[in-house]
């Protein structure tokens, strides 16, 4: 009989796998400044590409606590957001387009993280861990905020340039 599965284990595999996010986000942020057109949306992958580098850090740290080694597990989740921007990347290379498509995908990305550390942090407050819910909350910040730039971006600039 399988063992009763707790908020603590589903709290280690849900780190496990926004930390495989995080890592593949990382390989990919750089591709997707190269591609841009908009020397402004060119910027906000490179700082975002920064920030994820300390959101890695931040991650590090909880595992570090907590007793377990910093391992990911793979998220098909994040595989299929990434894939998706291969994809506009490809398509849409040379294209008005180009731009929009990168800040849609860009903010699938943030969209899923934001969840993702939402829902670690609640998580963490439940299971005690103070110190983790204040990286996690550091990280959601930061995700929260580059979403509202990449928002920002895409009403004023990279949508226009598009239509």
């Amino acid at each position: 009989m399988p063992s009763e599965k707790n908020l603590n284990e589903l709290f280690i595999e849900t780190l496990k796998d926004i930390y495989y996010a995080e890592k593949q986000i990382l390989r990919a942020l750089p591709k997707m400044a190269r591609e841009a057109t908009s020397p402004e949306l060119k910027k906000a992958f490179e700082t975002h590409r920064d920030e994820t580098e300390g959101h890695v850090e931040r991650l590090q740290q909880i595992f570090e606590q907590i007793g377990k080694p910093a391992r990911g597990k793979t998220c098909d989740a994040i595989v299929g957001i990434i894939e998706e921007a291969k994809e506009v990347m490809e398509e849409f290379k040379g294209a008005s387009a180009l731009d929009a498509g990168l800040t849609a995908s860009a903010q699938a990305v943030e969209h899923y993280e934001i969840a993702r550390y939402g829902t670690l942090k609640t998580w963490a407050g439940q299971l005690g861990m103070n110190d983790a819910v204040k990286l996690l909350d550091l990280t959601l910040q930061e995700e929260i905020k580059t979403d509202k730039l990449l928002s920002q971006l895409a009403n004023t600039t990279v949508n226009r340039k598009a239509a």
